[in-house]
């Protein structure tokens, strides 16, 4: 099964094009179970009787001039416990995620990583049976920004 795994390295260019985040900087992370966005400024809404959520993103890092407004469907809210094992309760959405030719809908947390070097973190569940990570290695896969 491992030959048919695509290998990324331990980070990658992906896109998020539900959100209109056509590319972020994600730390391929086999610690953390879920994947997990930065987000800040979240407000809960109802559309047409649907929990949705807006929020902000800071998708470039160390660039917190420039701003993305995003909405999405919730699908649930869970207790997480960061690496530092604060727990918190999180929004969960899901979204498209592509990288190179290759796309999958992924469940993300949303969560302030202001402080953090990667906006993005692409957690194991969504990695599983889909991607080998090699850690000596980046940018494998994701294409850089021009």
């Amino acid at each position: 099964m491992t030959s048919e795994l695509t290998t990324v390295g331990w980070r990658e260019w992906v896109s998020l094009p539900q959100l209109e985040i056509p590319e972020i900087k994600a730390k391929v992370d086999t610690g953390a179970k879920t994947s997990c966005l930065h987000a800040f400024d979240l407000e809960p809404y109802q559309d047409n009787g649907i929990e949705m959520i807006r929020f902000l993103v800071h998708p470039i890092q160390k660039r917190n001039d420039i701003i993305k407004e995003c909405h999405a469907k919730v699908t649930d809210k869970r207790r997480v416990s960061d690496s530092g094992g604060h727990r918190e309760l999180r929004y969960v959405i899901t979204t498209r995620l592509e990288i190179g030719d290759m796309g999958w809908d992924i469940e993300m947390t949303l969560t302030d990583r202001d402080t953090m070097l990667f906006r993005m973190l692409l957690g194991r569940t969504a990695m599983k049976n889909r991607l080998n990570v090699n850690p000596a290695l980046s940018y494998l896969i994701g294409k850089k920004p021009q």
